[in-house]
């Protein structure tokens, strides 16, 4: 028989979290009344062993997150492919638009989280790059919610800590293992005071994470076009409020971050071909000049040999600019 937990606890982490993870949950009191849902960035195919890393790490049991009912003392994982979201105490997975690519995401977890579970709500966000889970936390606090982060001169990649920081005033800045004690102290001590109401964006968007946007018109009829095009299906963005995130028509979520990550990554593959295709235009130019100089046809060789010459100039330069490229820093891609 399953208990109904009394707050909600949501987890995100990406690059490195693996081990914050298991330091965190290591840290949780065996009495726990809450339950824990966590979200750690994973590839859609294939399958995820994070529930069995965490169910050895830790002194309560973890499993993969199912369409049920949510039990206290427990920790949930995102499954693959899939959003890990809450109504009011029931797990809902979602194939909704991906945020940064992801699918799971973190913030939709921690919206879901703050909307269904207001002050009852406890946001964690440890190490990882650029800057997910920022946004959500910062509503998980608004709606009267605990908002904590990794210290992030713990974490492995502290993307994720700082950008939480900057978008929030958090409770408590920790290292992953004594995060647990925070969490218990917060839920016997805390008083809970009224919940703010939800905004009719922040419910659009928890309806987008969970494949309930009746139209693309909803998206254009709530926020302003950003000028800028969304790397999934090549559609306009829309601002989101005046945040730094962006939505499409159809509910493709990206923040300026990982979205400037992303156009580097377009304009990197655009220049490669770029370089591929001066390459084998210098090369079938030589073999025309040649050829041209068999004939007898010098003056015919010589303009074939010039644009031979033309084009390796020109693949020299964008080599040189492709190698000497200063892309995304390790920590931010």
């Amino acid at each position: 028989m399953t208990t109904q937990p009394s707050h909600l606890i949501v987890v995100g982490a990406s690059a490195g979290g693996v081990g914050a993870l298991r330091e965190f949950v290591a840290g949780l009191p065996v009495d726990l009344s809450a339950a824990v849902l966590v979200v750690l960035h994973l590839p859609p195919s294939g399958s995820s062993v994070l529930s069995a890393i965490l169910d050895r790490a830790g002194p309560l049991p973890a499993t993969a997150a199912r369409e049920e009912a949510l039990s206290e003392g427990t920790v949930y994982t995102a499954v693959p492919d899939h959003h890990l979201l809450v109504s009011d105490s029931r797990f809902r997975l979602s194939r909704g638009p991906t945020e940064n690519r992801h699918r799971p995401g973190i913030d939709a977890l921690f919206r879901s989280a703050a909307i269904e579970w207001g002050p009852r709500a406890m946001g964690v966000v440890l190490s990882g790059a650029l800057d997910d889970g920022a946004a959500g936390l910062a509503l998980i606090k608004a709606r009267g919610g605990v908002a904590i982060v990794q210290d992030p001169e713990e974490a492995d990649y502290r993307s994720m800590p700082d950008s939480a920081l900057a978008a929030t005033v958090v409770d408590h800045v920790l290292p992953a293992a004594k995060i647990g004690a925070a969490i218990q102290a917060e839920m016997l001590n805390r008083e809970t005071g009224s919940t703010p109401p939800v905004s009719g964006l922040d419910r659009l968007e928890a309806r987008i994470d969970a494949g309930e946007q009746r139209g693309s018109e909803e998206v254009s009829e709530m926020m302003q076009p950003s000028g800028l095009a969304c790397p999934d299906c090549g559609g306009v963005l829309f601002t989101v409020a005046e945040t730094e995130r962006y939505r499409c028509r159809v509910g493709h979520a990206w923040t300026s971050s990982a979205l400037l990550v992303e156009q580097d990554v377009e304009v990197q593959k655009s220049l490669w071909t770029a370089l591929r295709a001066l390459a084998e235009k210098q090369q079938l130019a030589e073999r025309m000049s040649a050829a041209a100089a068999q004939r007898g046809q010098d003056r015919l060789a010589r303009r074939y040999a010039e644009y031979s010459d033309e084009n390796a100039r020109a693949a020299d330069v964008l080599r040189r600019l492709l190698y000497q490229s200063d892309g995304p820093g390790p920590d931010e891609s």
